[in-house]
């Protein structure tokens, strides 16, 4: 067995797309529309989904807001550099919400940034 994805609601489809895609630097790997459903599934990723998990955009057709619930956390998402991420990230129009540093009660280097929905990603700076 092993992960395959995680599914994310997305209000809108194409600026989820450009901040996967162009700020946190992922690959539109599929996209297929559902008309007869009414919704599009976009997967992104940094490799191939057959090598590693990646994150799958729902896009209902004609949703213009989700109720965040308070149960789910967080994407993480290992970087070299969590500093660098953050500074990069927000060159690009991210939106960081807690800047790079110890997390509490230990010494692992970590940051969140928010996507356009408001889900939260950890970056976890590689030891």
């Amino acid at each position: 067995m092993r992960i395959l994805h995680t599914m994310l609601r997305v209000v809108n489809l194409e600026q989820s797309l450009a901040f996967y895609t162009g700020v946190l630097g992922m690959k539109l790997l599929r996209r297929t529309d559902y008309p007869e459903g009414k919704f599009t599934l976009a997967f992104v990723g940094f490799g191939d989904e057959t090598q590693g998990a990646v994150i799958e955009l729902t896009h209902n057709w004609g949703v213009t807001e989700y109720e965040m619930g308070n149960a789910f956390g967080h994407i993480a998402i290992e970087v070299e550099n969590a500093c660098a991420a953050c500074e990069k990230i927000k060159l690009l129009g991210g939106k960081v919400v807690r800047e790079a540093g110890p997390m509490q009660h230990g010494s692992t280097v970590i940051a969140f940034v928010e996507d356009p929905d408001g889900y939260k990603i950890e970056l976890i700076q590689k030891k």
